[in-house]
C-alpha cells in the first residue's frame, strides 16, 4: 500500500524536510534523523519508509507505553490496517508498518538474522541509550552489509549526529530544525531532593497546582519513578503516565482536554511520547537509571540527578505549542553542574541479557560488533561468569543450546532458568520476580497475562516454592542469618528492613540494593536449610587468617560465602598465601603515603572515567599476601608496588594528565592534590591563586580549592574560583587588607598583571 504522506504530515515540522528522505537513504542504505520531540518523526518517517522502499518497515520505540502511543497515532492519521505493533504479550499485525519495543526485536534478529520480508528499520530514540538500542544498531550495521536491500535509520530528539553516521557507514543526516516558544524559568529548589523525601513530592505537586491555578494552562512533572508518581498525583489529583499502566489509562493522560490538566510521568515523556496541551513542566531534576556495583555484585535502579541534556529535553515539552513556564526543582547553580550528557546503559548496567544477546548473535563480548560504546571488561566478565553458571554459555563464551533457548525466551536468563528447571508452576513467582516485587515474593500477586504467558513456554514439572524458584534463578542471593544481618552467598551482608514481612534462617533473596555504604533487602521468600544448599551448593575449603600476626588455619565446609561448619587446621607453607587471600584484603594493608597518595588517584578516576582505570578494592595482592606468608609482617609491607600493577597500559601514561599530583599556579609554586576525599582538593594561600581566572579540572572534575590566608588559615572554599574572584572575594579583601597590609589585595585578582603585581611585592 502507499501511506498519503501529506495527511499524515499535516502541521508536522517534519513533513517539511521528508521530501529528502529518499535521495539521503540511497547514498548509503542508511539516515539518521535528527529531530527534537514533538515535531513527528516517529509518525512520519516510518511511513515515508515504506512508500520509498515497497516492503515493510519495523520501528523500535524504547518503551511498550510508547509504541501503543505511536501505533495508534498513526493508524489513526493513516486510516490503514497495514499498520501494527508488537509488544511482549500484545500484538497487531501490520503488513506495511510495525511498532516494536526493543526486546521483541532483538529476539526477532536471533530468529531470523536476516529479517526476511523487511525492507526497512527504524531505531527510534537512539539518544537514550538504552543497552537494547545500542545491540540492535550494532547488528543492523552487520545486517546491512550482507543485505544490500535493507534501509536503516537512526532516529533521535538529540544526539551526536557525526557519531551514529559514522557508525551507520557515512550516513547521511536528515535535520528537522525545532520549533518552539520562548520559556520562562524558575527556580524552587527543595532540601529534600536528593535525598527524595516525601516533603520534596509534595512540593511538586504544590508547585504544579500553584502554576496550573495561575497560568490556566495543563502542566507535565517529570519525576524518577512510578512510585514518585504516586505520591505526586496523590497531592494534585493528576493523571499518571508510566510504562505499567493499562492502554486505557495512559490514553487518559495523553487524550488533550478543555479544562487545564496535571500530568505526572517518569522519563517516558521525555522524548517518546508527546503530551499534547502542556504549557508548565515542573522538573525534580531526577532520573532513575541502573548502576551495577562490582565490588558487592548488585545490580539495580539507583535515583541520581539528570544530565543537562535531559533538563533541557524536559524544559523543552513546555515550549512545543506557545511560550511556556519551567519550574526546576533546583537551583540555577545546580543546573550548571550537573552531567552534560546521559551515561551509557551499557557502561554502568548489569550485561547478563546483553552478554547472551552478544554470543547468540556470535560476537561474545561484543568483539567485532560495530557498538557506540564497548561494553566495560569487568561487567562482561561478571555477566560471562552468570551465564556460565546457569549453562548458557561455554568457558570461550560462545551460546549453548539452552542459552539459546533462554534467549528467545521474554524474560532475563536467570528467571528463564527457574522457569525451564520448574516448570508451569513456577509461572507467578516468576511474573512476579520480573516486575520487581517488594517484601514476600511468596505473596505477591502478578499479572494474569504473565503468568498464562510463562506458562505457555513450559511443562508442568510439579510444584514450587518461592524459595526454590528465586534460588534457581539467583543462586549467590541464598542467605543466611548471622547475627543481625543475612549473609549472601556472594559474600555480602545486607540487612532485613522489619516491615518486609520475612524471617527465617534462610532466604533466597529476589532483590537488594546498596543503601549508602550498606545493603538492604527488597524482596525475597524464606527457603529451608536443605533447598539453600541444593541451590548453592557445598563446597570444602582451606581458609587462612592472620591473628596477632601469625597465620591461622581452618578447613571450612561452606556454601558460597556462608560457612557450614569449621575446624582448625595447620596451613602447610606452600598454601599459605592462596590460603590468606580468603580473608586477607586490600583494606587489611598498612599504607604509606606515596601509596595512599596514588590509591586515591586511581579510585578517583575510576569513578570519574570507568574503564581501564580499576577499583583498588579489587586489587591483586598475591605478591604482598608471598611475602607475608614469608613472615614479613603485614603492617610493613610496602604496597605501592600493588597500586602500580593497577595502572592500566598504555593509559597509564595519561595519569598525570587526568589525576596530577601537583596543581601548577600562577604564583609559580606546585600545591599538592589530594584526592582523598573522591575529587580533586588544593590547600594553598589565597594571593598564590592571583591570576587563575577560572577553576582548573581534573578529569572533568573542577578543583575545590580551599584558600588561606597568609598566616595558613582559612578564608574560603570554592570549585568556582570566576565566581568566587567576582563576588565573596571582594568582602575577604575588605576584611583582609587591614589585617595583612604588606600582601597584596588586588581588585583584579584574576588578571595576569595581579600575578605580577604580587611577585614584584614579594
Amino acid at each position: 500500500m502507499t501511506f498519503d504522506l501529506e495527511t499524515i504530515g499535516a502541521g508536522l515540522p517534519v513533513a517539511d524536510t521528508i521530501a529528502q528522505l529518499p535521495e539521503l537513504i540511497e547514498q548509503t542504505g542508511t539516515l539518521v534523523v535528527e529531530a527534537p520531540p514533538g515535531t513527528g518523526k516517529t509518525t512520519l518517517v516510518p511511513p515515508a519508509l515504506a512508500n520509498h522502499t515497497g516492503g515493510k518497515v519495523l520501528v523500535t520505540a524504547p518503551r511498550r507505553v510508547a509504541v501503543r502511543a505511536a501505533y495508534r497515532r498513526l493508524r489513526q492519521l493513516s486510516g490503514s490496517d497495514a499498520v501494527g505493533y508488537s509488544i511482549r504479550g500484545e500484538h497487531v499485525p501490520g503488513s506495511a508498518v510495525e511498532f516494536v519495543t526493543p526486546g521483541v526485536l532483538l529476539r526477532r534478529l536471533l530468529a531470523d538474522p536476516e529479517l526476511e520480508g523487511v525492507a526497512a528499520v527504524a531505531v527510534d530514540e537512539v539518544h537514550e541509550r538504552q543497552i537494547d538500542t545500542d545491540l540492535i544498531l550494532g547488528m543492523l550495521v552487520e545486517l546491512a552489509q550482507l543485505r544490500d536491500d535493507l534501509r536503516v535509520a537512526a532516529m533521535s530528539a538529540t544526539l551526536d549526529a557525526n557519531r551514529y553516521s559514522e557508525l551507520l557507514g557515512g550516513a547521511a543526516v536528515l535535520s528537522t530544525p525545532a520549533v518552539t516558544h520562548p520559556l520562562e524559568y524558575e527556580h524552587a529548589p527543595h532540601e529534600g531532593r536528593l535525598t527524595g523525601s516525601r516533603e520534596f513530592y509534595c512540593h511538586l505537586g504544590e508547585q504544579a497546582l500553584r502554576a496550573v491555578e495561575k497560568r490556566g494552562e495543563s502542566a507535565l512533572v517529570f519525576v524518577p519513578g512510578v512510585r514518585e508518581v504516586e505520591q505526586v498525583v496523590a497531592v494534585t489529583g493528576g493523571l499518571p503516565l508510566h510504562g505499567r499502566l493499562e492502554s486505557a489509562e495512559q490514553d487518559a493522560a495523553l487524550t488533550p482536554r478543555a479544562q487545564p490538566r496535571i500530568v505526572v510521568s517518569t522519563a517516558v515523556a521525555e522524548s517518546s511520547l508527546t503530551v499534547p496541551g502542556v504549557r508548565i513542566v515542573v522538573d525534580s531534576g531526577l532520573s532513575r537509571v541502573p548502576r551495577r556495583d562490582a565490588l558487592r555484585n548488585m545490580t539495580g535502579l539507583i535515583t541520581v540527578s539528570e544530565a543537562k541534556s535531559t533538563a533541557d529535553q524536559r524544559a523543552g515539552r513546555a515550549g512545543r505549542e506557545g511560550p511556556g513556564l519551567v519550574i526546576r526543582a533546583f537551583s540555577e547553580s545546580d543546573y550548571r553542574h550537573l552531567t552534560p550528557h546521559i551515561t551509557p546503559e551499557i557502561q554502568t548496567a548489569d550485561l547478563t541479557d546483553a552478554a547472551l544477546t552478544l554470543a547468540c548473535w556470535g560476537t561474545p563480548r561484543g568483539e567485532g560488533l560495530p557498538l557506540l560504546d564497548p561494553p566495560p571488561a569487568a561487567a562482561i566478565t561478571a555477566a560471562e561468569a552468570t551465564l556460565r553458571g546457569i549453562g548458557a554459555v561455554t568457558e570461550a563464551g560462545h551460546a549453548t543450546e539452552h542459552g539459546r533457548q533462554l534467549a528467545r525466551m521474554p524474560v532475563d536468563p536467570r528467571l528463564g532458568t527457574a522457569l525451564l528447571r520448574y516448570g508451569r508452576q513456577a509461572a507467578p513467582i516468576v511474573a512476579a520476580l520480573a516486575d520487581s516485587p517488594r517484601g514476600d515474593v511468596a505473596q505477591a500477586r502478578p499479572d494474569k497475562r504473565q503468568v498464562a504467558r510463562f506458562r505457555k513456554l513450559v511443562d508442568d514439572r510439579g510444584p514450587a516454592t518461592a524459595g526454590q524458584v528465586i534460588a534457581a534463578a539467583f543462586p549467590a542471593q541464598v542467605a543466611r542469618l548471622v547475627g543481625e544481618e543475612y549473609l549472601l552467598a556472594s559474600g555480602t551482608r545486607a540487612r532485613l528492613p522489619g516491615d518486609l514481612g520475612l524471617g527465617g534462617e534462610w532466604l533466597a533473596v529476589a532483590e537488594v540494593s546498596r543503601t549508602g555504604a550498606r545493603a538492604t533487602i527488597r524482596a525475597g521468600a524464606r527457603l529451608t536449610e536443605q533447598q539453600a544448599l541444593e541451590a548453592v551448593g557445598v563446597e570444602e575449603a582451606l581458609v587462612a587468617e592472620l591473628v596477632d600476626g601469625k597465620i591461622r588455619g581452618r578447613q571450612v565446609r561452606r556454601a558460597g560465602a556462608i560457612e557450614l561448619s569449621s575446624t582448625p587446621t595447620r596451613v602447610p607453607a606452600d598454601k599459605a598465601a592462596e590460603a590468606l587471600a580468603e580473608t586477607v584484603t586490600v583494606s587489611d594493608f598498612t599504607f604509606s603515603e606515596r601509596a595512599q597518595a596514588l590509591r586515591d588517584r586511581i579510585d578517583f578516576l575510576h569513578e570519574r572515567v570507568g574503564e581501564p582505570w580499576a577499583s583498588t578494592s579489587g586489587a591483586d595482592v598475591t605478591p604482598e599476601l608471598v611475602q607475608v606468608a614469608r613472615g614479613t609482617p603485614i603492617h610493613k609491607v610496602d604496597m605501592y608496588p600493588a597500586m602500580q600493577r593497577l595502572l592500566p597500559w598504555p593509559e597509564a601514561a595519561r595519569l598525570d594528565e587526568l589525576a596530577p599530583e601537583r596543581l601548577a599556579v600562577p604564583s609559580g609554586s606546585r600545591p599538592r592534590i589530594s584526592y582523598a576525599d573522591g575529587r580533586p582538593t588544593v590547600r594553598v594561600k589565597l594571593q598564590e591563586c592571583f591570576g587563575l581566572a577560572s577553576s582548573p579540572e581534573c578529569a572533568g572534575v573542577r578543583v575545590l580549592f580551599h584558600l588561606l590566608s597568609p598566616a595558613g588559615r582559612p578564608l574560603a572554599v570554592t570549585d568556582d574560583l570566576a565566581s568566587f574572584w567576582e563576588g565573596p572575594y571582594q568582602d575577604v579583601r575588605k576584611e583582609m587588607r587591614g589585617r595583612y597590609p604588606k600582601h597584596p589585595w588586588p581588585e583584579d585578582p584574576w588578571t595576569a598583571q595581579a600575578t605580577a603585581r604580587t611577585k614584584r611585592r614579594s
